[in-house]
């Protein structure tokens, strides 16, 4: 039943031999239940290594000017460089002004390989 269904465990397991009618305890299914061997996943300084060249950061943050107007500054950071590669300021950051800054970006690129979602929240 294990093989069939990988992703049942032995409550499940239990519950199904019961309604066929096998009365077994749940704990002698789970020690009989072959034990799934799943590839390890790759460490997080291997991961930075592999996609370090990627990899892009992006923030905001305000400053205050000397007519204490409030503006929000959008900062995109490249790991691969460490360099501030894009950045730019306004006084009202919305999802509307921020789309058209990321694409400015990547002007003159190709595409990054992977693809974020971007949540705007609360600006």
């Amino acid at each position: 039943m294990t093989r069939a269904n990988p992703l049942w465990g032995a409550p499940r397991i239990h519950g199904e031999l019961l309604t066929l009618g096998i009365d077994v305890s749940e704990r002698t299914v789970s020690r009989y239940q072959p034990r799934v061997r799943r590839p390890p996943s790759q460490p997080w300084p291997t991961f930075l290594a592999n996609y370090l060249h990627d990899l892009v950061s992006l923030d905001f943050f305000t400053v205050t000017t000397a007519t204490f107007q409030v503006l929000s500054v959008l900062v995109m950071v490249s790991h691969a460089r460490r360099r501030v590669f894009h950045w730019n300021v306004t006084a009202q950051p919305t999802a509307a002004w921020t789309a058209p800054q990321i694409v400015e970006a990547f002007r003159g690129t190709q595409r990054p390989a992977i693809s974020c979602t971007i949540a705007m929240g609360s600006l």
